[in-house]
């Protein structure tokens, strides 16, 4: 595992003012973390953390800080990026959480997968879905894979990988659910049969609509006095 190193100083410019002075001279703002140590805060060159990021290792490279306070030379911490804060517009750095470790302690990182091969079931029009982009390993610092590689060249439609089925490095562990799909060829999209369309110039039928009959006020008194007739006639008289 490559191992970059990179200059850094105890931070003494704090609040919103503080960190942004530094990112305007250049510098990422940034913590060291050690177990339940509260932390060092530190600063660094933004460029030299962009750097050591885009190297084969990516975001579980391994740095070596040399730190200074001051004109005094602190002791060399071996870290691992744990977080980073980014301006959602460009990308940049705009803080970074180190953790402390040691090279023979194991620790725990996530690694990317990769689909190794060309599968069948695309051949046959199937999609290629990674239900998983990541997995989380164990393994000693110096081990980290920089990616899985995951044969997908047995797949046909239908067809997944389990994480169980993940091929790992000697030395690595991987910490999911081992039932979990990692990668499957998902069936052709089927397309949808639009509704037929009306011919030009074709009229659609509407259903009938019965509606009742709204009496006028003059057409509702003769009624009433028409009821009023049939209630007051006497009975026929018997034979």
């Amino acid at each position: 595992m490559e191992q970059i190193k990179l200059d850094a100083h105890v931070r003494t410019l704090k609040g919103k003012s503080g960190v942004k002075k530094l990112r305007e001279e250049g510098l990422c703002p940034c913590v060291v973390y050690k177990a339940l140590d509260a932390g060092l805060p530190l600063e660094v060159s933004s460029k030299g953390l962009s750097g050591a990021l885009k190297t084969s290792a990516g975001a579980n490279v391994i740095i070596n800080l040399s730190i200074k306070q001051d004109t005094k030379q602190l002791k060399e911490r071996t870290v691992i990026v744990k977080e980073l804060q980014r301006e959602p517009l460009n990308g940049g750095i705009l803080h970074a959480d180190f953790y402390e470790i040691s090279l023979t302690e194991l620790i725990k990182v996530t690694v990317s997968l990769l689909a190794k091969g060309e599968a069948p079931g695309v051949k046959e029009s199937g999609i290629l879905q990674y239900v998983l982009r990541e997995v989380e390993v164990e393994c000693l610092p110096t081990h980290i894979p920089q990616k899985i590689e995951v044969d997908v060249s047995n797949l046909n439609i239908a067809d997944s990988i389990f994480v169980k089925d993940l091929v790992l490095p000697e030395g690595v562990k991987v910490l999911n659910d081992p039932s979990l799909i990692a990668i499957s060829i998902e069936p052709p999209m089927k397309e949808e049969v639009a509704a037929p369309v009306a011919a030009e110039g074709a009229v659609a039928a509407e259903p009938e609509v019965i509606r009742e009959k709204k009496l006028t006020p003059e057409e509702l008194a003769a009624q009433a006095e028409e009821e009023k007739g049939k209630e007051a006639k006497p009975d026929k008289e018997k034979k």
